[in-house]
């Protein structure tokens, strides 16, 4: 029994930093649900777009957040001109009554709007253009912003913070999803067993040629978080603890035995 301790200063700079990570991790996170991307499967790129004030922080905390999201690099800018497409077209419900006569003219500049324009726009300021020599200010309520996203990535923003992820897989990528899903069937076997956490074992699986390569890819990896000896590819279980998987949509066999002393 002992007095709570007393409250001590608040670190407003580390909690600007977890915010930010916390908030960048849950749009991703979004993103693997909508695209069924598991979290154990490893992507390539993130990008993530924030105030120039936030960089900084978000700077700071680039290695948990990739680690959490399990996402190979992290590039971080102040606009998304780069992850997406933006095209103008007129709003004729506002510049017909504003322009009169002169709607095809604006609507055709308009329409020719360059991502500058748009930017500026977007961002509560007037476009001057000069029609029949006469200087009219297009604002926000005058345009219709449409986006497309590039192909591949997915975006998703919130409060002021966008994320795109390339949801693209090269064959290392799924080589090494499918690695991550075989250690953790491995590690629940592990437990299933009654293994101790220190207890080394050897591994023999089954399953189709790609998922062999890619097995045979990462044996480093799997050893040293299964604590395994032996990893083999095998067609006959005789002994030890095995289960049927399925890992990667194929069905899988593995047998774990404890390395005796």
């Amino acid at each position: 029994m002992t007095d709570l301790p007393e409250k001590g200063e608040t670190d407003k700079e580390l909690e600007q930093k977890m915010d930010v990570a916390q908030h960048v991790v849950y749009l991703v996170r979004a993103i693997r649900a909508k695209s069924n991307l598991k979290v154990r499967q490893p992507l390539k790129k993130l990008i993530v777009v924030v105030d120039n004030k936030m960089k900084d922080a978000l700077s700071k905390m680039k290695d948990v957040i990739l680690e959490e999201v399990n996402i190979k690099e992290l590039e971080i800018l102040e606009d998304n001109s780069t992850l997406v497409h933006k095209s103008a077209k007129a709003n004729f419900k506002t510049i017909g009554p504003k322009y009169g006569n002169k709607v095809k003219s604006v609507a055709e500049r308009i329409k020719n709007f360059s991502t500058a324009d748009i930017s500026l726009v977007e961002k509560g300021n007037a476009v001057n253009v000069d029609i029949d020599g006469e200087s009219l200010a297009i604002t926000l309520e005058d345009v219709e912003i449409q986006s497309e996203q590039i192909t591949g990535w997915i975006v998703e923003s919130e409060n002021g913070t966008t994320v795109a992820v390339d949801t693209q897989l090269s064959k290392e990528l799924i080589s090494e999803g499918l690695a991550r899903e075989f250690v953790n069937r491995i590690q629940n076997m592990r437990k299933d067993a009654g293994f101790q956490v220190t207890d080394k074992i050897n591994i023999a699986f089954s399953g189709k040629s790609e998922f062999v390569i890619a097995i045979n890819s990462f044996k480093n990896y799997i050893s040293v978080e299964t604590l395994a000896e032996k990893i083999e590819n095998k067609n006959e279980f005789n002994g030890g603890f095995s289960q049927d998987w399925k890992i990667g949509g194929e069905d899988i066999k593995i047998k774990i035995e404890k390395v005796s002393i």
